[in-house]
């Protein structure tokens, strides 16, 4: 079996992560991704002179094509329409109004192919009383809440480590993509379908809105590692002798294996831990009787012991144990290739599988235009004397 979007071409016209990443599982996923940059080469690339930062833009931009469009030329933007014209897809994540001023907004280029998949990232959306906000992931965890529930409750709010909100809204636009295309097989006519960052990450809040509405519309505190809606318990990070380990319990059972791998079962009868309620109301008492427990363990011994139990748990994990996890490189989620320009790194190929489909190679992120004749005289059919006054004009 080929790979679900085998045959899909889809133009990129995205930057940064949120784009990038819908794009890239795309790719992934079988599309012909013919990735768009500035001359310059869009601003992740250009992060490359500063240590290890271009390692993003390989995550991200594995399996496309490279080509350089000067969208501020009258050229760029009528080549920009050529390839619409022939594109399954276009895909871009500029500030909102920025392809309308350029021509190349969702009417003008539906008119020329209708049956185009336009989708358009952002921060808030094009419309609303924000929708002139500027947007990054850092602006949108503070705007969403994400911001306000992460931290421990006597000290400042802090950003989640990962880029959460460029990649929910970048999973979501590819989501939206898809489901477009679906559509499309039905009707016969393409659409614009737009995602909007602060609305993709909003269900994540799911547990803090709990504890929100069940405290009477009060602001819940910070609450460290602890349930975002403080209803459940235990839940934490407990002390080991050489790290810590993340362990919960959402039922009786697994707390009743808890205590008996704790050699505790007469706490089944202690009213403070009776029942979930109870050992909520106790949480401080709670987790200093486990810390103290889990403290005499190595992490492996103590999630070895947990997992014998049926107990959730894991190891906190540093990024080069993630990095090198054989569980994800068992399953071929995580490669180790040699990179043309960053040497031997572990790179992604996507969290989705499709059953039978056939395996896809990993093909790295190549240089700023590597594809441009291939895409431009190829795949768009220009011939050399239309390629080299491009090429002349700075178009390409």
């Amino acid at each position: 079996m080929k790979r679900p979007l085998d045959g899909v071409t889809v133009v990129d016209l995205g930057q940064i992560y949120n784009g990038p990443y819908a794009t890239f599982l795309m790719a992934m996923a079988g599309a012909k991704v013919i990735k768009i940059e500035p001359p310059g080469g869009e601003k992740m690339r250009r992060r490359g002179t500063v240590g290890g930062a271009m390692l993003p833009f390989a995550m991200l931009n594995s399996n496309k094509e490279f080509v350089t469009l000067n969208l501020k030329t009258e050229q760029g933007v009528a080549l920009l329409r050529k390839m619409a014209e022939k594109a399954d897809i276009l895909l871009e994540n500029f500030a909102p109004g920025t392809m309308d001023r350029l021509g190349v907004g969702y009417k003008a280029l539906s008119a020329l192919n209708p049956r185009l998949i336009y989708a358009a990232g952002t921060g808030y959306g094009s419309f609303g009383p924000n929708t002139n906000m500027l947007a990054m992931d850092l602006t949108i965890q503070a705007m969403s809440g994400v911001m306000a529930s992460t931290g421990f409750p006597d000290r400042p709010p802090v950003k989640a480590g990962p880029a959460l909100c460029d990649f929910f809204g970048g999973i979501h636009l590819y989501g939206a993509v898809v489901t477009a295309l679906f559509g499309r097989e039905r009707t016969g006519k393409g659409s614009l379908v737009e995602v909007s960052m602060l609305e993709s990450v909003y269900p994540s809040l799911s547990s803090t809105l709990g504890l929100y509405y069940g405290s009477g519309n009060q602001n819940p505190p910070r609450t460290g590692n602890r349930h975002g809606g403080m209803a459940e318990a235990p839940y934490n990070v407990y002390r080991c002798t050489d790290g810590w380990v993340a362990l919960l319990c959402v039922s009786d059972k697994h707390w009743e294996g808890l205590l008996g791998a704790m050699g505790r079962l007469e706490l089944l009868d202690e009213p403070k831990f009776k029942d979930l309620q109870a050992r909520v109301d106790h949480i401080d008492e709670l987790d200093a009787l486990i810390d103290g427990w889990t403290a005499g363990f190595a992490k492996e011994e103590l999630v070895k012991i947990l997992t014998g139990k049926r107990i959730p748990c894991a190891p906190v994990r540093e990024i080069d144990e993630v990095v090198n996890d054989p569980h994800m490189h068992e399953r071929g989620t995580l490669r180790r290739i040699d990179h043309p320009e960053l040497g031997n790194v572990v790179l992604p190929t996507g969290p989705m599988m499709f059953g039978d489909a056939e395996t896809i190679e990993l093909s790295p992120s190549k240089a700023l235009g590597a594809d441009n004749e291939s895409v431009y005289s190829g795949w768009l059919g220009l011939d050399p004397d239309e390629y080299a006054a491009l090429k002349r004009e700075g178009a390409v």
